[in-house]
């Protein structure tokens, strides 16, 4: 049987402060299947990021054990096995959005004709081709963003993380985004963790769904989402989907 891309065991994630510890992960036990998409819900300051940045081998949890793609977190690390797409886009203003995806590819010592071509594909699977030329300042947030999701894709790594891509866009691009993110998912197949405060987008966008309790950040529900995998944004209205939005909101209120 394959190895779940992402393992959790009783995560443990403890701050020291100067006014003390801080429990910011307690006993966060999870797994994702390769290929799922899985959101992260729940109040401001319960470990939906620092979850996602455990797994990315940017903070060490002090108990527990988490494996992605079978191997430690700093293993996938230096193995590229996941792409990070952070709130901000992160894009630098000095350099063209082709220049910016082939930035990791750069760090990574790919030769050019390699990390051109890898630019070009990133960028056509989120609709940006012929913008490579374009600086960040003459594109929306929306297309920032996507420019900023290319090149998480650029080096093709089986998972991709994202960190709340959408929160600060407006409701109507960031619906256009939630539809095209999950053409994306289905065209690469790829392992999508995925941090939102939003109900709807979780529901819109997951196989399933991981709400969170308050500080210390506990898994208080795992939702398996009864929407059908090919799924357009009139589904909210549906039946399956307001059961859904109603059970995390419970959850939430718990």
């Amino acid at each position: 049987m394959k190895a779940p891309a992402i393992d959790a065991h009783s995560v443990n994630l403890t701050f020291q402060t100067s006014d003390g510890p801080v429990d910011a992960l307690k006993d966060v036990t999870l797994s994702i299947g390769t290929g799922e998409f899985v959101s992260f819900i729940g109040p401001s300051g319960c470990g939906k990021t620092t979850l996602l940045r455990v797994i990315a081998d940017l903070e060490q949890p002090t108990g527990g054990e988490i494996r992605v793609n079978g191997m430690t977190p700093e293993a996938a690390r230096k193995a590229r096995a996941y792409g990070y797409v952070f709130q901000a886009a992160g894009l630098y203003p000095w350099r063209t959005i082709e220049k910016n995806v082939m930035l990791p590819l750069e760090i990574m010592g790919y030769d050019r004709a390699e990390r051109a071509s890898r630019a070009h594909e990133a960028l056509r699977l989120v609709d940006l081709g012929g913008f490579e030329r374009k600086y960040p300042w003459q594109l929306s947030g929306g297309m920032q963003q996507r420019a900023s999701i290319a090149r998480a894709l650029a080096f093709d790594a089986d998972i991709l993380l994202m960190d709340e891509p959408f929160g600060a866009l407006d409701e109507i691009v960031r619906d256009r985004l939630n539809e095209e993110l999950l053409d994306l998912w289905a065209r690469t197949g790829k392992t999508i963790a995925f941090v939102t405060h939003s109900i709807p987008e979780a529901v819109y966008l997951s196989t399933r769904i991981v709400v969170m309790s308050a500080r210390p950040g506990r898994v208080t529900d795992i939702i398996d989402s009864p929407l059908p995998r090919e799924r357009n944004l009139s589904i909210r209205d549906s039946a399956d989907f307001l059961e859904v939005a109603a059970r995390i909101r419970r959850g939430l209120r718990a």
